[in-house]
């Protein structure tokens, strides 16, 4: 059991909620915002996406990462940032022509998936460590990639954490560690239910917490009513845990949260639990971050 415990909030991801929710963020406004109020009621760290302000699909233009990195900063200069490295990978194949990218599709090579980080160097980024299948499309990482987008995180200073979508993807992980391209301790975030990956079950997570290397820090998340759950199930196999609206908009049954409030849930389960949910300090002494 974990009883010093990360609490992360992922604030909005760029998944299609908006139209579900009226509290998601998509304008920079409001993503800092809602980061900064996330961080009130106790989170280490944010997991930031960004999103188009005019149609609230996700994106990746570096001027809407600026803009949410320097309203977040011009407040809390504490926060752990962690910003995603996952966008430009999602491909649909056209209809007339499968090895054509089709409607839907946002790819990018490893140096335009990694550009924002390069440029504004937060503590975290993310590295998805491998392909998958999501329910309408194809996650593109291949080896190639994830070999060059390591080695340019690395080279920036910053910090990976790993997410894994099924066992495949830690065994991915490991050899970037082996290799060199990933500095120790790595950093996991094992990501449980998302279609077509790992189910969210606690058989799964303790057989992918059993494969990660023996100086891994790591978390898990479950998305949607298995996000509480997995608060507790994650601190009690020894890892650190995920909340916010981009992987759950529920507080409960037909309920809709804010991100505050979904951090301020969590943080009452950990504490009945008697685990102690850690400040920015020491979530950085933890991860091996220079403070």
């Amino acid at each position: 059991m974990n009883t010093n415990t990360i609490l992360t909030c992922a604030i909005t991801g760029a998944g299609n909620t908006v139209d579900k929710s009226p509290h998601v963020p998509v304008t920079p406004q409001a993503i800092a915002q809602s980061a900064l109020e996330a961080a009130e009621a106790g989170a280490a760290i944010a997991h930031i996406h960004v999103r188009d302000p005019h149609t609230g699909q996700g994106a990746r233009e570096l001027h809407l990462y600026e803009e949410v990195v320097s309203r977040i900063r011009e407040v809390n200069s504490d926060l752990i940032i962690n910003l995603t490295a996952g966008m430009g990978a999602d491909f649909i194949p056209s209809h007339e022509d499968p090895g054509q990218a089709g409607e839907g599709s946002d790819m990018a090579d490893a140096f335009q998936r990694v550009a924002h980080v390069l440029e504004l160097k937060p503590e975290l980024c993310t590295l998805d460590c491998g392909s998958m299948n999501y329910a309408d499309s194809a996650y593109v990482a291949t080896p190639e990639q994830l070999r060059v987008m390591a080695g340019l995180i690395k080279e920036a200073g910053v910090k990976p954490e790993i997410e894994c979508f099924e066992l495949g993807h830690i065994w991915m992980a490991k050899t970037l560690v082996q290799e060199g391209l990933v500095s120790s301790p790595p950093m996991f975030q094992l990501c449980m239910g998302i279609p077509f990956g790992a189910p969210a079950t606690p058989e799964n997570l303790l057989t992918m917490r059993n494969n990660l290397p023996k100086d891994a820090v790591w978390a898990s998340f479950a998305i949607g009513r298995l996000q509480m759950p997995f608060v507790a199930q994650s601190a009690l196999m020894g890892g650190h845990v995920r909340v916010g609206l981009e992987d759950n908009i529920y507080l409960s049954r037909g309920v809709q949260a804010t991100n505050a409030q979904l951090v301020n849930k969590a943080s009452r389960i950990l504490s009945e639990l008697g685990v102690k949910v850690v400040g920015p300090a020491e979530a950085r002494d933890i991860l091996g971050l220079a403070s």
